[in-house]
């Protein structure tokens, strides 16, 4: 009886050692099959088909959209000079005046009396003058007889009557400077403009303007504005009074205005690190209002001798901008800097140069340094 179960142990044991030595010898077909998929499949990954396009240089134009802002060409608040009250008032809001035109006049009864004072001193001291004068030209005629008049006494008329004359002079500077108070109440046009703000009224109290103090009038100039604009600083290389812009405003609907560069700031504000920009914007026909704001199209500049690849050519990741440059079959990530971009071209800076090849559709998913087929 154990005899016979020796013997079932026994070839229990030899079958699970011909198992293992079948098991040794080799892989069967279906691991030999799985194995051939694993290595198509890895090849596949790091041996990726791409389109190659070569790196050429070119010319690329482009705009930028940036907000600016209608001012008047030129914008005066006027003020009185002088202490006054107002006597008449002949403009209002939207006047249209020209220059030297008289706005308002003024009244002032001091002045007045100053400049009668002013009036009765130049005649004083022309009477004073007049006498010192007649003493003199008398002590001159004398002295050509010797020994009648001493020299010390004409020498002094001289000096007296040369004193009056130069009293004279002093009391119609004075008339002058009065008078020129005088001018002032007079409130006139400093150039053609519109009457944009009014406020006194007649009979109003006036004064030189001063913080918080509101000007009498507002005059603008219209029929030409200034549109004024901020480049940024990475926009700036290029641009000169050259170029024109376009722009557009909210109340006009789609209509499309145009405008030459004609001033230029040369220098970046500290502040917003744009440089500013003015257009002159002819307005005859006034439909254009100032402190309007515009929706403003600048060209920029198109550059020579640059690196032009498809956007799709530049890819972006965590760590940096890149493109794939393909040599021999390896990829080569290489980091650039973009420039403008227009359409589906975009300018680009770095280690590559004319008759290198780039992958057309960069992503990360291409490793730097793997093996890539076209």
């Amino acid at each position: 009886m154990n005899t016979k179960k020796n013997r079932s142990i026994i070839a229990v044991m030899a079958l699970f050692i011909s198992a293992g030595l079948v098991a040794s010898c080799g892989p069967n077909k279906k691991q030999l099959e799985e194995q051939a998929q694993t290595v198509q499949e890895v090849d596949a990954v790091e041996t990726p088909a791409v389109t190659l396009v070569p790196v050429q240089k070119g010319k690329l134009s482009s705009t930028i959209a940036v907000p600016g802002e209608l001012l008047p060409y030129q914008q005066v608040d006027l003020y009185a000079k002088v202490n006054s009250y107002v006597k008449k008032l002949l403009v209002d809001i939207g006047s249209e005046v020209h220059q030297g035109q008289l706005l308002a006049t003024l009244e002032a009864p001091e002045i007045n009396s100053q400049l009668a004072g002013a009036q009765s001193r130049i005649q004083q001291q022309q009477a004073i003058y007049f006498a010192s004068k007649a003493t003199y030209d008398r002590l001159l005629s004398t002295s050509k007889t010797p020994g009648t008049v001493s020299e010390n006494d004409l020498e002094q008329a001289e000096a007296k009557k040369n004193s009056d004359l130069a009293n004279v002079e002093a009391a119609k500077s004075a008339y002058k400077e009065v008078g020129a108070s005088v001018a002032y109440l007079e409130i006139r046009a400093p150039f053609d403009g519109v009457i944009t703000a009014r406020n006194v009224n007649l009979g109003a109290y006036v004064g030189p303007g001063g913080k918080g103090t509101d000007p009498l009038f507002v005059l603008q100039d219209q029929k030409r504005l200034r549109l004024v604009i901020s480049v940024p600083e990475s926009s700036t290389g290029g641009l000169s009074n050259k170029n024109e812009v376009s722009f557009t405003v909210r109340a006009l609907g789609n209509q499309i205005f145009t405008a030459k560069i004609q001033r230029l700031a040369g220098a970046l504000d500290e502040k917003l690190r744009s440089e500013r920009l003015e257009m002159d914007v002819y307005n005859k026909d006034k439909k254009l209002l100032p402190h309007m704001f515009a929706e403003v199209n600048v060209p920029l500049p198109s550059r020579d001798s640059t690196i032009v690849l498809p956007k799709t050519a530049v890819a972006i990741s965590t760590e940096k901008v890149f493109v794939i440059k393909v040599v021999d079959h390896k990829a080569e990530w290489v980091s650039v800097k973009r420039g403008i971009a227009a359409n589906d071209k975009v300018e680009v800076y770095g280690d590559i140069k004319p008759g290198d090849l780039v992958v057309k559709l960069a992503s990360d998913e291409i490793r730097d340094g793997s093996t890539v087929k076209d």
